[in-house]
């Protein structure tokens, strides 16, 4: 998750972070802090369900006491579980030197790293639990208590600013306003756009694929099976487990898939890539920190879904939006919006039926770490040339392909 953004490069941070907020959990026990009832119930499940305790004891068991210079990690789920009770009243705090955007995914870094960690987190009762958790979140990112990390020493300082140039005249805020105008972390988050930021390449080119989301390229890949082995190495797509088992998945066999991630910094509203109309449109409710096992304890750029969003394209909670683009050639498309981890709140602002021009909204991300893909039919393998490459920012509304 380094990779978008989301986590520090560095471990030591990371441990450091952990030490702190271990830290601040043993003084909110002298207090006496009291659990939220969506921690009590998840808590309730957990010690009444056989399987479920099992997992959760075994989910810390290759986690080590301490790191090797004696910092405390989470080895226990009621350490975690208290953890979680702290997170659902904090906003995500903008640090130039550590950024840690995904607290859950920073306490659950080692234990989704492993076997025993995929077997409980796949679990759709333990992902209901999540789901409600993290539906407490949301309503307070939603808030306006949530804006105090909207600030000149947080969010709207002059150190975030330099990770979002040109903000004030590229996205909707007025400095001028308390907070820049916006009434919560998700107003600020899932911001819009001023008029004429981010022009529209191309708009009467039917030929001219724009990206749907500001994005880095994360691959692009062709011949594209009905059913594969997503969850080895290599990640390949799988269609039918992809796009949830969608009667349209024929159209798609042997097509292409582009695939690009998020940053916390991005715009993450999507917009449509093709004038079309929309054909179907799905939220497939997802796991929410099941990750591909690794034989031996894995390295930091391989803990925490590194280099698994292929992988979470799978299994994670995702909007299915199908456009038949008006232009025959290129037929039906499927955008992907996948939410990875925290909230994982994916919400689509267009219904079946509606007719879209290439640029108009289609939906938003809310928190949580993000990445989508856009997936192609056969006939346009040949045809379709894209101009970009792994690793390569693209702005929404800019080209990423055309028809040769």
């Amino acid at each position: 998750m380094s990779t978008g953004g989301w986590l520090p490069e560095e471990p030591d941070r990371l441990n450091d972070w952990i030490k702190k907020k271990l830290q601040e959990l043993q003084d909110d026990e002298e207090k006496s802090r009291s659990l939220h009832p969506s921690i009590v119930s998840f808590k309730k499940f957990i010690e009444e369900n056989s399987e479920a305790y099992m997992g959760f004891h075994r989910l810390f068991d290759n986690v080590p006491d301490k790191d090797p210079i004696g910092r405390p990690q989470v080895k226990d789920y009621e350490t975690m579980l208290r953890l979680f009770n702290r997170f659902l009243g904090e906003a995500p705090e903008y640090n130039a030197d550590f950024l840690v955007f995904l607290p859950f995914t920073a306490v659950l870094q080692w234990p989704m790293s492993f076997a025993n960690g995929l077997i409980i987190l796949i679990n759709p009762k333990v992902n209901d639990h999540f789901r409600e958790i993290f539906k407490v979140w949301t309503a307070f990112l939603s808030s306006s208590s949530s804006r105090y990390v909207l600030n000149e020493e947080g969010w709207l300082g002059p150190e975030a600013m330099k990770q979002m140039p040109n903000f004030t005249t590229t996205f909707v805020c007025d400095p001028q306003q308390p907070y820049w105008g916006f009434q919560s972390w998700d107003h600020f988050f899932a911001r819009t756009l001023r008029t004429g930021a981010r022009p529209v390449c191309s708009p009467t080119d039917p030929t001219v694929i724009t990206s749907a989301c500001e994005s880095k390229v994360l691959q692009i890949t062709y011949e594209v099976k009905e059913r594969d082995l997503f969850w080895l190495k290599g990640q390949p797509y799988s269609l039918t487990h992809m796009l949830n088992n969608s009667p349209n998945v024929q159209s798609f066999v042997g097509g292409t898939v582009y695939q690009a991630f998020l940053s916390p910094f991005y715009y993450h509203r999507w917009s449509s890539p093709v004038d079309g109309q929309i054909e179907d449109v799905q939220v497939v409710n997802g796991t929410y920190f099941a990750g591909i096992p690794y034989d031996s304890p894995p390295g930091m750029d391989e803990v925490a879904l590194q280099g698994q969003q292929p992988f979470l394209s799978h299994v994670a909670t995702r909007a299915l939006i199908f456009i038949r683009a008006t232009d025959a050639r290129i037929g039906l498309i499927c955008f992907v919006g996948v939410g990875m981890v925290e909230v994982s709140s994916c919400e689509i602002t267009v219904k079946k039926g509606d007719k879209v021009k290439k640029g108009d909204e289609i939906g938003t991300f809310h928190f949580g770490g993000s990445t989508h893909c856009l997936v192609f039919g056969p006939e346009l393998a040949r045809r379709l040339k894209f101009s970009v490459q792994k690793g390569d920012l693209v702005e929404v509304h800019s080209k990423i392909a055309q028809l040769t």
